[in-house]
């Protein structure tokens, strides 16, 4: 009995480490697990509590920094809507949380949830984690759970930063289906060129889309790449229009001096 129980204090340690580590996995997985939709409140809305914190207290710090004004549709009701949008930074993301105090889910790369912090954010606010490659199942249901749940997403297509002087990269497969899929309007949001610091930056937000001629239709590739090239062409157009608005707008304070 003496002997049994000497083995059993000698297995203890290694024990208690396998269990620790069993524990560390479990709550990983328990973490990871958690549903990624929010319930409505009394008023039928879809809130996330850490988000509006986050827009409390960093949107006049980003209006200093890097301020921005919106042109277009600038009221997007409640309920589900894809948004879309180009991308240059990070700061990109202000852009569309601030349009309505409702829980956006942001779809961002999976190596923003592989560090502490960026990491530890992404989780609080619900964002859906995707592959640069497109391939990523999960991230399709995942975000189609959200739409049919009534809460909006956001994506950026081009699938990374633009750095190049293109208006727009191209655009990766994706948010036209999951629109279509669900039947869910797209909301086109432009970053007209660059945003600098100090600079105020114009944030073209559209009119809501509807692909509705495919709505429960079977689409093949060709007819998926072609919803991606008119949603693009559609964003470019959006650019087009506002440079000439601008353009006048300079002639006409010419004219009036």
């Amino acid at each position: 009995m003496e002997e049994k129980k000497d083995n059993e204090m000698q297995a203890t340690p290694q024990e208690a480490k396998t269990k620790r580590n069993e524990d560390k996995t479990a709550a990983k997985k328990k973490k990871k697990d958690k549903p990624i939709t929010t319930k409505a409140n009394k008023k039928g809305r879809h809130i996330s509590k850490f988000l509006n914190f986050l827009r409390v207290m960093l949107l006049p710090l980003a209006h200093i920094l890097r301020p921005f004004r919106y042109y277009g549709n600038k009221k997007v009701k409640d309920g589900a809507y894809v948004y879309v949008c180009n991308h240059y930074s990070i700061f990109d993301l202000v852009y569309p949380g601030a349009t309505t105090w409702e829980i956006i889910h942001f779809i961002a790369k999976k190596e923003n949830f592989e560090t502490p912090i960026l990491g530890s954010v992404a989780r609080k606010v619900k964002a859906i984690c995707a592959n640069r490659d497109g391939s990523d199942v999960r991230t399709m249901l995942d975000s189609m759970k959200c739409l049919k749940n009534g809460e909006k997403i956001c994506i950026f297509p081009e699938g990374t930063r633009n750095k190049t002087n293109e208006a727009m990269l191209p655009f990766h497969h994706g948010a036209a289906v999951m629109s279509i899929k669900t039947k869910t309007p797209i909301i086109p949001m432009v970053i007209y060129k660059k945003p600098r610091w100090f600079r105020v930056a114009h944030i073209l937000i559209g009119e809501p889309i509807e692909f509705s001629e495919y709505y429960g239709k079977k689409m093949t590739e060709e007819e998926i790449a072609s919803v991606d090239d008119r949603l693009r062409e559609h964003m470019l157009n959006m650019r087009k229009e506002h440079a000439e608005f601008l353009a006048n707008k300079k002639a006409g304070k010419k004219k009036a001096k």
